[in-house]
């Protein structure tokens, strides 16, 4: 654990590095694109005076992003941490050295030309890919790699806001998938190393800074509990409007590397529309915070942002989540003190922004401390608490996923949101079940059968059990070893037939059933393999799924912990 915490340290200013010069190519990207000057000195894509000529610009850095992703790597494409997540549960957490050059670059182009994403996401895959590629280096184990990536996307989260502690959080809330010391401490060393250099690199925290506002009274707890209510219907409704336009880009008839750019469409007529809604947008979250977006400007806001993210992001761009949730959260917060008695406008867009970060990510103790962090305004607790709990209240009743697990579950993976996981919950039967079924007639005698196993095949008599089936190949029954014991040792006068001697009273896995249900399924049926067959043809066997192959995947899972390897980094 030390070791790896020393590492961690590395790896930790490192991410501070890399989030500083992301920072500045932003900035400088933006200066060029919208402004024709070389310059690192930040200024707002709303501020241009290209008239209806900036509608082309983010229509130009989609091109780019989409040559990018053709040419380069396809892994720059989507929010960040989705892909951190896929390379952790799938991947080995190995991850390519080409990914901690590109994706920054990619998100750099697609950010200073108006794109409407924050920059944490694209840290925190660079940050990932930076742990991981140092790791490899060093021949670590599968848990070991896995520790040091997600400490380098926490560095990275951490350089970026000034926000240790949510970076932290958010490594345990969406990457880590566990609770335990050897990998907390090394994370929180990264952490606190990326927010230490931060001074030096971009300026001490808070990012956003407010004045302290009183702690709220007992009406003002059940205005927050309404807000988070709300929060948690806008990010349902946010979730369902990213992924409908992914799924409507799916269906153009043309290859993907074009989407950015006809995602960049909607950005640049977004931005005529609403010129501040263009970009990362930090100086529009400070005004939030101060109040100075109420009525119709906020309204503006929430529709052109919430249009142009989710198009842009369905086009498949390089960006992330976390800064336009804010600004999209603290808008919604800035209409409801209209209609709060009372009501301030910067106080409940900050409650606002952690609720919508909260509900959408599913990610609610990294909101709470991360508006803290971002504001330092610790008065507001009780309320951001409150708020908070809703929203993730809200949307674990209406959506099966989060905006960044629904991601990773469209790949065909399942995200167990838990702080102690089954191992087994990480594979699907399909994932390890024999293709090659081997089955026997149903109407077949046992004596027939035996035979057949010792003399005729012994290949099948190598299996546990066997599936049988009727003369049209429907599955009708299963033969187990220990049916055809009891059948000879019961009557060795009759001869039974195959169906006769075992059950037609058939428990069968899915492919796509979670690997522990199946477990479950043998241990109650006390038998050692099961037939496979799909759902919308359950007569129909189509593998086997055996005890002695979860056996070995939980081998496999211990080796993740203990086994050391030798290997070259990924390419």
């Amino acid at each position: 654990m030390l070791f790896i915490a020393a590492m961690a340290a590395i790896i930790g200013a490192l991410g501070a590095l890399v989030a500083a010069v992301l920072v500045h190519l932003i900035e400088g990207i933006t200066a060029l694109a919208y402004f024709g000057r070389l310059s690192a000195i930040g200024i707002s894509p709303g501020q241009n005076h290209l008239g209806v000529w900036a509608a082309l610009v983010p229509v130009a850095g989609g091109l780019i992003i989409g040559l990018f992703a053709r040419f380069g790597s396809e892994k720059i494409r989507g929010h960040g941490i989705p892909e951190a997540m896929e390379a952790i549960l799938i991947g080995r957490s190995r991850m390519s050295a080409k990914i901690a050059v590109l994706k920054p670059i990619s998100s750099a182009i697609a950010i200073g030309t108006g794109g409407p994403f924050g920059a944490e996401g694209p840290i925190i895959m660079t940050g990932a890919a930076l742990g991981s590629v140092f790791a490899q280096l060093l021949h670590l184990s599968d848990s070991e790699r896995k520790t040091l990536l997600v400490a380098g996307a926490a560095a990275g989260m951490a350089a970026i806001f000034a926000a240790p502690m949510a970076a932290v959080l958010l490594a345990v809330e969406l990457l880590l998938f566990e609770w335990r010391p050897s990998s907390f401490i090394p994370v929180a060393v990264a952490a606190t190393i990326g927010a230490a250099l931060r001074v030096p690199l971009l300026g001490a925290g808070p990012v956003f800074p407010i004045a302290p506002h009183a702690a709220l009274p007992i009406a003002g707890l059940g205005a927050a509990l309404v807000v988070g209510l709300v929060a948690g219907a806008a990010s349902a409704a946010l979730t369902g409007l990213v992924y409908a336009c992914e799924d409507g880009f799916a269906k153009i008839p043309i290859h993907w590397m074009w989407w950015p750019a006809i995602g960049g469409i909607a950005v640049g007529l977004g931005g005529l529309i609403a010129p501040r809604a263009l970009g990362v947008g930090y100086d529009v979250i400070r005004d939030l915070f101060a109040g100075n977006i109420i009525g119709a400007a906020a309204v503006a806001l929430l529709a052109a942002k919430a249009v142009m993210w989710s198009v842009a992001l369905g086009s498949g761009t390089s960006g992330g989540v976390l800064a336009p949730l804010l600004m999209m959260g603290g808008a919604i917060g800035a209409l409801e003190s209209s209609i709060i008695p009372g009501g301030d406008p910067g106080l409940w867009a900050v409650i606002s922004m952690a609720a919508m970060m909260g509900g959408t990510m599913r990610s609610p103790l990294t909101a709470i401390i991360f508006l803290l962090e971002l504001t330092h305004d610790t008065n507001l607790l009780g309320g951001l608490l409150i708020a908070c709990a809703a929203a993730h209240g809200v949307t674990v009743l209406v959506m099966r996923r989060s905006i960044l697990t629904e991601k990773v579950a469209r790949r065909g993976h399942h995200v167990q949101r838990e702080y102690s996981v089954n191992p087994l919950s990480r594979f699907r039967v399909e994932d390890v079940m024999r293709a090659t079924v081997r089955t026997l007639p149903a109407e077949m005698r046992i004596d027939g059968i035996f035979r057949r196993l010792v003399h005729d095949d012994p290949e099948l008599g190598r299996d546990h059990a066997w599936p049988l089936v009727a003369d049209d190949g429907r599955l009708v029954g299963i033969l187990t070893r220990g049916d055809m014991l009891r059948a000879f040792e019961e009557d060795h006068d009759a001869e039974p037939t195959a169906l006769e001697a075992g059950t037609s009273v058939l428990t069968v896995a899915h492919p796509d059933e979670l690997l522990d249900e199946a477990m479950n399924a043998m241990i109650m049926r006390s038998v050692k393999q099961l037939p496979v067959v799909g759902r919308d043809n359950p007569q129909q066997v189509i593998g086997m799924v055996d005890g002695n192959v979860i056996a070995a995947v939980w081998s496999e899972l211990h080796d993740e912990d203990h086994l050391r390897e030798s290997g070259r980094a990924a390419t």
